[in-house]
C-alpha cells in the first residue's frame, strides 16, 4: 500500500494515459470524474478527498492548523491513505485512512474550508503531491482537484478546467447536503462559503487554483451531467486515438 510520504514528483515518470480535471468547488468535478472513470474504465484518484481526510483527522485530534502546521505535516507523512472501490456503496470510490472509511465524514462545509487551509501548508502538499503522482502515474487514470494540470500532472495527456456560476454551484451544494440528510445552511450562506473557498484557493501562495494554459474549459452552469460527461468523453477518446497513433509511429 502507498503512504503519503514526501518525494519529488519529477522522479516518477508517467507510464500511461492520464486525464487531469481542475476547477473550483461545486462545478461538478467529482460527479463528472466518477462517471468518466466508469465509462472509460479508468482509475479515479480523488485528490481533494486526500486533503479533506487529513483535515478531518486534524480536527478530530484537536489540532489548530494555523498555530501547529508541523502537526499537520507529521500526520500527512504518516497516515496510510488509500482508495478502494465498493460498488454497493454511494459513492463507490471510497477513501480510507489507516483502514477506516472516511468518505461520508469529509463532505461538510467546515471540512471544506479546513482542507483549503491544510492544502496551503508546504509540508502537507509535499507529502500528498508525491502520493498523488504515484497513484496516477501508472496510467489509465483520471485525477480531479485544483492543481492537477498545473502541478501534479503538467504532463497529463489531456486537461480540463470546469467552471460554473456561483449561484448554480450553491444550488448543487445545497441539493447534495439535503440528499445526504444533513442540516443545510441558507442559500446565501452557501454562496458566501463558496466565494470564501474560491478566494482562499486562488490566492494561496503554494499552487493556487488556476487554469492550465492548454486546458479545455467547460462551463457546466447550463449543462446536465450527461451532457458534460459526453462532451469530455468525446475529447478524451479522440486524444487517446492520437496518442495511440503517435506511439505506433515511434
Amino acid at each position: 500500500m502507498t503512504r503519503g510520504k514526501a518525494e519529488p514528483k519529477v522522479a516518477i515518470p508517467k507510464q500511461g494515459f492520464v486525464v487531469a480535471i481542475d476547477g473550483p468547488a461545486g462545478t461538478g468535478k467529482s460527479s463528472v470524474t466518477r462517471r468518466l472513470a466508469e465509462v472509460l474504465d479508468f482509475t479515479h484518484i480523488d485528490t481533494g478527498a486526500l486533503y479533506r481526510a487529513v483535515a478531518y483527522l486534524l480536527m478530530k485530534q484537536g489540532t489548530n492548523i494555523t498555530a501547529d502546521p508541523e502537526d499537520a505535516v507529521k500526520l500527512a507523512r504518516s497516515v496510510h491513505l488509500e482508495f478502494k472501490r465498493q460498488p454497493k456503496k454511494n459513492p463507490a470510490n471510497r477513501i480510507f485512512a489507516d483502514g477506516r472509511d472516511l468518505t461520508d465524514l469529509i463532505r461538510t462545509p467546515e471540512i471544506s474550508m479546513s482542507a483549503s487551509r491544510v492544502s496551503a501548508i508546504p509540508g502537507v502538499r509535499a507529502a500528498l503531491v508525491g502520493l498523488q503522482r504515484r497513484l496516477g502515474c501508472v496510467g489509465r487514470t483520471i485525477l480531479e482537484g485544483r492543481d492537477i494540470g498545473t502541478v501534479i500532472f503538467p504532463d497529463a495527456d489531456i486537461k480540463f478546467f470546469l467552471t460554473a456560476s456561483v449561484d448554480e454551484r450553491a444550488k448543487r451544494r445545497l441539493a447534495e447536503l439535503e440528499a445526504a440528510g444533513k442540516d443545510a445552511p441558507s442559500f446565501e450562506d452557501v454562496k458566501t462559503q463558496i466565494a470564501d473557498r474560491d478566494r482562499a484557493d486562488s490566492t494561496r501562495a503554494i499552487a493556487p487554483l488556476k487554469r492550465a494554459e492548454e486546458a479545455v474549459e467547460v462551463d457546466t452552469s447550463e449543462m446536465t451531467l450527461d451532457e458534460v460527461v459526453h462532451a469530455m468523453e468525446t475529447r478524451i477518446r479522440a486524444q487517446m486515438g492520437l496518442a495511440l497513433r503517435g506511439k505506433k509511429k515511434t
